[in-house]
């Protein structure tokens, strides 16, 4: 099979050949499709979709099938179910369903290689803490992570947490020992907590710049220690809401195009119409025309509300990138914590996306996606 269309770096036709899922060859072409041609989307942070929640209680086939047919429809070809922090039994109950659930469909296990486990061993303070429940806050547990991995069949791959807890150190050496991918965020640590779980085996800070409170020292922090340390890559919520233009742009530069990452961090309501909604865990809650999730009545955001598509295009545009460079923060950079996908090269996986999009414009707009080498939804 053959897929082209236009180089967002170039502007220049290209044709890719596909054979057994991989791509076996690409080469310069004329006359191809006139839409962008791109690796698929990798989302490393999704809770919820169209009002699928991976966090209401139960997980279910339909609303994992439904979270992979609804992000195919915006350009993710990979992502992370995202579970946030929760009693043990409900997060060994949603890790189980979402193992059994992805081991009978295909195109499931193809889409979603592991799961984020966001908590439960984050800050306890109000701000850093976020939405997730205060009640169900601790500290890590090697014990604990292991039941997971026995729930799952090993399949959490990421887990985020704040160093500040006691034995973290020790938690973070364990599971870098165990292949997974250790995050910070929703911290309030210092930044000699922050370096020590660095040389601990820690990779990468959780959206970076959210998830902390309101007030912080001016110097040292622990948003300057992340941004510093250059053995941690960070993710960014790029919808113009979460971090203002020119935080994101500095955030950026300081980083680096090579340690940055793009995910969504979208919640239930995320794709849903404009209106108020009563919520079991955060109250009334409005989604503005606009799409921006806030707590009904305040300015204060109540979640993230716009997929991958949204934020690679917004990045462009506040920070003055290419369009090639910010699908490089939503593909490739975050292939490496997904096994290296993201690529287009010669022997890379065939996750594709081919879409439209003009300067100025606030979302990609997908045509097509190919999973694994076959075509999984066209509009």
């Amino acid at each position: 099979m053959v897929v082209d269309g236009i180089d967002p770096r170039t502007g220049k036709g290209f044709a890719i050949e596909i054979a057994d899922g991989r791509i076996t060859a690409i080469r310069p072409a004329e006359n191809t499709s006139p839409r962008y041609l791109a690796a698929g989307l990798i989302d490393l942070q999704v809770n919820g979709y169209c009002g699928f929640d991976l966090n209401s209680g139960e997980v279910t086939p339909n609303i994992l099938l439904s979270l992979c047919e609804e992000l195919l429809s915006v350009g993710v070809t990979t992502w992370l179910p995202t579970l946030i922090t929760a009693p043990e039994a409900s997060l060994l109950q949603a890790l189980a369903d979402i193992a059994k659930i992805r081991a009978g469909h295909r195109l499931i296990a193809e889409m979603v290689p592991g799961i984020h486990v966001e908590g439960p061993s984050i800050s306890d303070n109000d701000g850093p803490r976020g939405a997730h429940p205060l009640a169900h806050v601790r500290p890590p547990s090697i014990e604990e992570f292991d039941r997971w991995q026995q729930a799952s069949g090993n399949l959490v791959s990421m887990v985020t947490l704040a160093p500040e807890h006691e034995g973290s150190v020790d938690y973070i050496r364990a599971l870098t020992a165990r292949g997974v991918h250790v995050a910070l965020g929703h911290t309030a640590a210092t930044p000699e907590q922050i370096h020590e779980a660095v040389e601990a085996g820690a990779v990468l800070s959780t959206h970076l710049g959210n998830g902390a409170a309101a007030m912080l020292p001016r110097h040292p922090n622990f948003i300057w220690a992340q941004l510093a340390d250059d053995r941690l890559a960070a993710s960014f919520i790029a919808d113009g809401w979460h971090l203002p233009a020119d935080t994101f742009k500095a955030m950026l530069r300081a980083k680096g195009l090579d340690r940055a990452v793009l995910v969504s961090d979208m919640v239930a309501l995320a794709g849903m119409p404009p209106g108020i909604y009563d919520q079991p865990v955060g109250g009334r809650v409005e989604v503005s025309a606009e799409g921006r999730i806030s707590v009904a009545g305040t300015p204060y955001l109540a979640g993230a509300s716009l997929p991958l598509s949204a934020n690679v295009a917004i990045a462009s545009q506040i920070a003055g990138l290419p369009l090639a460079d910010t699908l490089l923060l939503a593909t490739a950079n975050p292939g490496r914590f997904v096994g290296g996908r993201g690529r287009l090269e010669v022997g890379a996986r065939a996750d594709l996306i081919r879409f439209e999009w003009s300067e100025g414009e606030r979302e990609l707009s997908i045509r097509e996606t190919w999973v694994h080498g076959e075509k999984a939804s066209c509009t």
